[in-house]
């Protein structure tokens, strides 16, 4: 189960960008003007340009000592990243694909203001799985002619059988689109509703995140605390010691994935509880020396959701659904097990390892139950739920001042949401077929957007 990470605050390099110096609209000038800053490996550079690129408003959003404290792990992580194409430009705004050192691609949007001296908003990337399918963006007129668009686009995919599941559309949180399509069950033939209930995948580790954050504000556990002070007889002694409760949130950890042999060994409907997760990987050496690398961790969110066990007394089930889940009203939010009888929940359908067009249940392949590395259910409306309550402060997140983009995937399952603060447009996808079935409706979505 992979989560989809929205980078807000410009983390950005480019290794090159011969070829592009001739196109100079604002938004492009920005672009090539930081990536020029990024790739001196000057912070002094990096300052300067910040200071006098970005609008005041940006800078008041996120400060400059903020973004200039993600410059060097930022630049650590992706190396490099090159200009392969520059998709679409306009005035305001600029799209480009781009190439990481490591290999991956991802969409990055700059964003400035309409009046003179058209200075920086935003830079926004989304990670790309496919750059040979990627859609330029070709926003709508009017949100109108958006719900129309989308209508269409959803009505046809779901006729060739390429989607199943629930989008919806706010803007302000105001919804101005809400629909369900294809099945729930397609072997009893019920049809997914409005408020059908979906299996996230890693959308719930930003549930963990909340929660693990409001537990630090309430002081009963601290970011530089170890793993052991909480969790004694934790098997690996080396990362009892080093690994911190931000190396956990920030995926710095070493800590490797609950999945693969050991998991795939044991029947899945003894998986029921946090604790059950532990021993598929926690005794395992880590993978290099906690805060010197970043990479994608699920067993760093089940040890998130041991800790948070420990430090509230509570299992992390009823945790997340006391203190996270019932504030934001979020009633149909929740983990639930594989054999419980839930009305109106989607069943997971998948092609991997089958032959082209043949959809199987994936019950098999699921847990006895989710974790706070994955897992849970929820529907389009609780969603936007918490993105309200985000945007309130009844929940916190330090890292939404531009707003949220995150996704789960995973044989059978694929969900997203963005979120656009700046515009105030969220679009929510609830699939219950493989990925990248949600991410490829939402990125449609998304490129049709109208332009503010």
């Amino acid at each position: 189960m992979r989560v989809k990470i929205w980078f807000f605050t410009a983390i950005l390099a480019a290794s090159s960008i011969s070829g592009f110096q001739e196109t100079r609209l604002p938004a492009t000038a920005h672009l090539i003007a930081y990536l020029e800053a990024f790739n001196s490996g000057d912070v002094g550079k990096m300052r300067a340009f910040i200071q006098t690129h970005f609008t005041d408003t940006a800078l008041r959003q996120t400060s400059l000592e903020e973004r200039l404290s993600r410059y060097t792990p930022a630049k650590s992580r992706w190396q490099s990243l090159t200009i392969q194409k520059i998709l679409a430009e306009r005035p305001g705004r600029t799209f480009a694909l781009i190439r990481a050192g490591n290999g991956d691609y991802m969409l990055l949007r700059t964003s400035v203001e309409k009046d003179p001296p058209h200075r920086l908003l935003f830079i926004f990337a989304e990670p790309v799985e496919d750059p040979n399918n990627l859609i330029i963006p070709e926003p709508k007129a009017t949100d109108e002619d958006l719900v129309s668009a989308v209508r269409q686009f959803l009505e046809a995919e779901t006729q060739a059988d390429e989607f199943s599941g629930v989008v919806l559309i706010a803007k302000n949180f105001q919804v101005l689109f809400l629909e369900a399509y294809g099945w729930a069950d397609r072997d009893k033939k019920i049809p997914n509703q409005k408020n059908t209930k979906f299996n996230l995948g890693s959308i719930n580790k930003n549930f963990t995140r909340a929660a693990v954050l409001q537990m630090e504000k309430q002081g009963k556990l601290s970011l530089p605390d170890t793993i052991g002070k909480f969790l004694l007889d934790y098997p690996n002694r080396q990362a009892a010691l080093k690994v911190t409760i931000k190396h956990l949130l920030d995926m710095t950890s070493g800590i490797g994935d609950f999945f693969g042999a050991r998991y795939d060994a044991t029947p899945k409907e003894k998986i029921r509880s946090i604790q059950d997760y532990l021993p598929l990987f926690a005794d395992r050496p880590l993978e290099f020396e906690p805060g010197t690398k970043n990479k994608y961790s699920n067993g760093g969110y089940i040890v998130l959701g041991a800790i948070l066990e420990k430090a509230s007394g509570l299992d992390y089930y009823t945790y997340v659904r006391e203190n996270i889940f019932k504030p934001c009203r979020m009633l149909d939010t929740d983990s639930y097990e594989r054999d419980q009888n839930i009305p109106n929940l989607a069943l997971g359908y998948t092609r991997r390892g089958r032959r082209e067009g043949e959809r199987l249940l994936n019950q098999a392949t699921l847990p006895g139950r989710g974790s706070s590395a994955g897992g849970g259910y929820s529907t389009a409306q609780d969603l936007l739920k918490y993105v309200a309550a985000l945007f309130a402060g009844k929940i916190f997140l330090p890292d939404i001042v531009n707003g949220l983009g995150i996704a789960g995937g995973a044989p059978g399952i694929n969900a997203s949401l963005d979120w656009d603060r700046r515009s105030g447009y969220l679009v929510i996808t609830l699939t219950n077929f493989d990925p990248p079935t949600a991410g490829h409706a939402a990125r449609q979505i998304i490129s049709w957007l109208p332009e503010s």
